[in-house]
């Protein structure tokens, strides 16, 4: 079946090729391109493109297919090219004639849209919620670990006194911007494309800002082409917050990496959680956050994949869109998968006490040394110079000790603080409202 074919089929060849992977995609698709007809068809109702009676029994139908599809085991017929065909096909064959009426006022174009918008809040709200487990994690470690002082790095040399504490907590710092990106993502997802039709909208008298309130949505898509040309833009965006989030795991995978190799042993892990090697026996090797930092590197590619997919389109719909599910929809699921891994592996960290007594990391404590003096009075300049001399001479006098009392640095982690900016991104995005409307349609 399909929703446009008239009275010619199509070239074999030509429909397997522009089908591709569409109908396996779909099955994402599947429980939103349910929620889309039910708003829809109680738009048309009201209306007066359906009587009372024909909305009751297709509310009746269409939550018996969604309660199919919330169950598993829901699949696309032989022959049915797409979630909107096997969705109304499976009405006209139980309803006859009516179950044909719930396309009226709409194309495929906006259905899709409104399916996909509806499926990216929801893996949204998913993502926040892992995202702030591990955050939390992250926030516990670093309490934890607070005390226990770590070289700090840069140019990959000997820079500075850090601590296990300040390092969890920069990445669950720097996941509160990431979910800031992700929050501005959703704002523009959290907009109904549904009325644009083919682009260009429709000549019935249909009410969008209906169907915008029974869905949830924050707003609407005004403009219908605009509506359309979202597709892509809005993928585009999303996938970028996505990037941000991975790129802060496979920064901290590849500091991972680092600390569990033997010239650092900074960090361990249970023998369960690491893997060996065919011929060497010694081996632990970090495969688990090594796979995540690749699999973040690719999420970290993928807003840049859209936009050369997308790149000198015009307006209006083309079929290029299509391909875009085959990359967005996957990423999500890769990066949930990064996060869980990720959490079981910091979870169980090891982290080696008292590094910084061992004498190889006295450097480390310089810019201490020349601190006391300037605290004694002595010109920075001066100073700076003094203990520059002293390393050079080999006379270079330490104390393995730091006294560092600012927001943000080792003595005063602000963690507190990080975490109230946290839960005040979380708020923004307002689920309940979205879960309220969804109730009631689907009640």
């Amino acid at each position: 079946m399909k929703l446009w074919q008239k009275d010619k089929a199509s070239l074999k060849e030509v429909e397997k090729f522009t089908v591709g992977n569409d109908r396996d995609l779909d099955i994402y698709l599947a429980p939103f391109d349910v929620l889309g007809s039910l708003a829809h068809t109680k738009m048309l109702e009201s209306v007066g493109l359906l009587t009372k009676d024909e909305l009751v029994v297709l509310e009746v139908a269409l939550k018996e297919i969604y309660a199919q599809i919330t169950k598993g085991g829901f699949k696309l017929d032989d022959g049915v090219e797409d979630i909107h065909s096997q969705v109304e096909l499976m009405l006209t064959q139980k309803l006859g004639d009516i179950g044909k009426k719930i396309h009226s006022a709409r194309s495929r174009n906006d259905q899709v849209l409104v399916d996909l918008k509806l499926f990216l809040r929801s893996e949204i709200e998913k993502l926040v919620y892992s995202t702030k487990e591990f955050f939390d994690l992250l926030i516990t470690q670093s309490e934890k670990y607070k005390d226990d002082l770590l070289p700090g790095y840069t140019h990959l040399q000997l820079a500075m006194p850090s601590s296990f504490g300040l390092w969890f907590g920069a990445y669950a710092e720097s996941l509160t911007d990431d979910l800031l990106t992700l929050e501005a993502a959703y704002k523009i997802v959290n907009k109904n494309p549904l009325g644009s039709a083919a682009g260009y909208g429709s000549s019935f008298p249909i009410n969008r800002t209906m169907t915008t309130q029974l869905l949830g949505f924050e707003n609407l898509n005004y403009n219908v082409v605009y509506a359309q040309m979202g597709r892509g833009k809005t993928e585009r965006i999303v996938a970028s917050a996505l990037a941000n989030i991975a790129a802060s795991l496979s920064k901290l995978s590849m500091d991972a990496c680092l600390y569990l190799n033997q010239n650092f042993a900074f960090i361990s892990f249970p023998d369960e959680l690491t893997t060996g090697s065919s011929i060497m026996p010694h081996k632990k090797n970090p495969d688990v956050f090594e796979l995540i930092r690749s699999h973040c590197n690719r999420i970290q590619a993928l807003p840049n994949e859209i936009m050369l997919m997308t790149t000198n389109l015009p307006s209006g719909y083309q079929r290029d869109l299509q391909l875009l599910k085959e990359h967005i929809i996957p990423a999500f699921e890769n990066l949930q998968n990064c996060l869980r891994m990720a959490g079981l592996m910091l979870s169980n960290v090891e982290v080696k006490r008292n590094l910084l007594q061992d004498e190889k990391y006295k450097y480390l404590f310089s810019v201490e040394e020349v601190n006391k003096l300037v605290l004694q009075g002595t010109p920075f300049r001066d100073a700076y110079k003094k203990v520059g001399l002293d390393i050079e001479a080999g006379n270079f006098n330490y104390t393995p000790v730091t006294a560092h009392t600012h927001e943000g640095s080792i003595g005063n982690l602000c963690n507190q603080q990080i975490q109230q900016m946290m839960d005040q991104v979380i708020t923004k995005f307002n689920f309940s409202k979205v879960h309220e409307a969804i109730d009631e349609l689907l009640a």
